[in-house]
């Protein structure tokens, strides 16, 4: 019987790495030129105004951003019937740890300078920490109820180390783009977590088997993590696209193809069920396929309908993976997914990410305009000679990229998550809350004490009340 005591392990770990934290930001983070006192004497000598400040342009997309992380990916995991405070509560845990470590290894990567050793930070690093966290929430959803806290905080360290390097490599080295994070982030966190989930095989899972489910409240509270996800990942993938014209396609095309998404995912469903009855777990989770897979192709020229066919076939694709990907892999390569993040983050995101690489490998000057092109791409300095040709293969590449560090990196952590010092609960314990949260529950005797008899003028015998109802 394993120990899931963490009383020690689980503080040491909060207050070492958050003081830590303290320390790290202490010595190297600072305000950027546009959040610091001294942006008033800028906009005097630079003749700019307070419109001109990135925060007014950015920060509603932010907080929409935000919401995604914290609001729409805790509750998407919130379907386990008895499971509900640790999706919640865990997501809220490495999202706020996260999202410090992003700032520092996004900082030390993109806006690290090298005159004064210091991190300037502003409101995009703020959404692009929020992305960085989104790839460990994402690899959550693969052990989802089958880890200990402190485990989820290593995976959230890693991750976001991992995160950081790929990013820089996909966006800064091979000059990739991939503004919604198809590659970078669905790509990455699906296989880390698959990868993750693989090392920590369980064969005697089965005996939580009872817990491994849902009701019909606990599927309720999953989709109003669907629908703020839904509602909100246009702006997710246009959140740090181009000014003007390219954060305007961005959100329609995503906007487009998540509506797609839709409608093949409840025709796959319903096709699939035994009186065309619709299963919840499909329309939680494939109805978000869209806005994944248009993750890199929504800032390009993909055209209104090609928003729309790539919609379509990823709401089949993700819809079949769930029918048959998801149980053919528990059997046949003893990978356990929770939520099946194999079907709506990583074959969506490295489909989204091929797709991204087709569309840029086709781009030409009568669709973009000359400038258009630069625009786009960012054909500028030592990449200005880049043709849309190569610009393709990279996109390419960058996926591969993606995979190998979520896959590698994910196996490695799995290896240290096999050590028997996290917690984690016994293959019989798994998917409950009580494990890890004090769970409250109402006593038989305090239920029956707090029950009153209402009289019988109150009983409608027409709303199927009894009226020899007793306490």
């Amino acid at each position: 019987m394993k120990n899931t005591n963490v009383r020690v392990s689980l503080p040491a770990v909060c207050f070492v790495w958050q003081i830590a934290m303290i320390v790290l930001f202490g010595v190297f983070v600072r305000y950027d030129k546009e959040s610091d006192a001294h942006w008033v004497e800028l906009k005097k000598t630079e003749n700019l105004t307070d419109l001109d400040n990135e925060f007014y342009f950015r920060y509603p997309s932010f907080q929409d951003v935000h919401v995604m992380i914290f609001v729409g990916f805790g509750f998407l995991m919130t379907f386990l019937k008895r499971y509900s405070f640790s999706a919640v509560g865990f997501n809220f845990l490495i999202a706020a740890f996260g999202l410090q470590w992003a700032l520092l290894m996004q900082g030390w990567f993109h806006h690290f300078d090298y005159s004064t050793g210091k991190i300037y930070i502003g409101i995009e690093s703020m959404i692009n920490a929020d992305f960085c966290c989104a790839g460990s929430l994402i690899a959550y959803g693969a052990i989802l109820g089958k880890v200990s806290p402190v485990q989820l905080m290593v995976v959230t360290l890693f991750g976001v180390t991992l995160f950081a390097v790929e990013e820089f490599i996909i966006l800064d080295l091979f000059h990739c783009r991939d503004a919604g994070g198809a590659m970078v982030i669905h790509c990455f966190g699906g296989y880390y977590g698959l990868a993750i989930s693989w090392v920590l095989y369980r064969p005697n899972l089965h005996r939580s088997k009872r817990l491994n489910g849902s009701v019909y409240q606990s599927d309720l509270f999953a989709m109003i993590g669907t629908l703020f996800l839904w509602m909100f990942w246009p702006s997710f993938n246009s959140a740090i696209a181009n000014h003007g014209e390219g954060q305007h396609r961005t959100a329609m095309n995503t906007y487009i193809a998540l509506a797609s998404s839709v409608l093949t995912t409840v025709a796959i469903s319903s096709m699939s069920k035994k009186g065309g009855k619709l299963d919840m777990v499909h329309i939680q989770n494939a109805t978000l396929a869209g806005g994944v897979a248009m993750g890199t192709a929504a800032e390009l020229m993909i055209t209104p309908y090609g928003s729309l066919i790539v919609g379509f076939c990823i709401g089949i694709i993700s819809t079949f993976g769930y029918l048959y990907i998801t149980p053919f892999l528990e059997e046949r390569f003893k990978l356990q997914d929770t939520c099946g993040i194999h079907n709506l983050h990583a074959v969506p995101g490295m489909l989204g990410g091929f797709t991204g690489a087709i569309v840029a490998a086709t781009a030409s000057e009568s669709v973009y305009s000359k400038e258009g092109l630069i625009a786009t791409f960012d054909f500028t300095g030592k990449f200005e000679n880049r043709s849309p040709g190569t610009q393709g293969g990279f996109q390419a590449a960058g996926v591969c990229v993606a995979m190998a560090f979520g896959l590698v990196g994910g196996a490695i952590v799995g290896f240290i998550l096999k050590f028997p010092i996290w917690g984690d609960a016994a293959d019989d314990n798994c998917f409950d809350d009580e494990a890890y949260w004090e769970v409250r529950r109402t006593p038989n005797k305090m239920r029956k004490k707090n029950t009153y008899i209402l009289p019988k003028c109150f009983l409608s015998p027409s709303v199927g009340f009894d009226p020899c109802l007793k306490a």
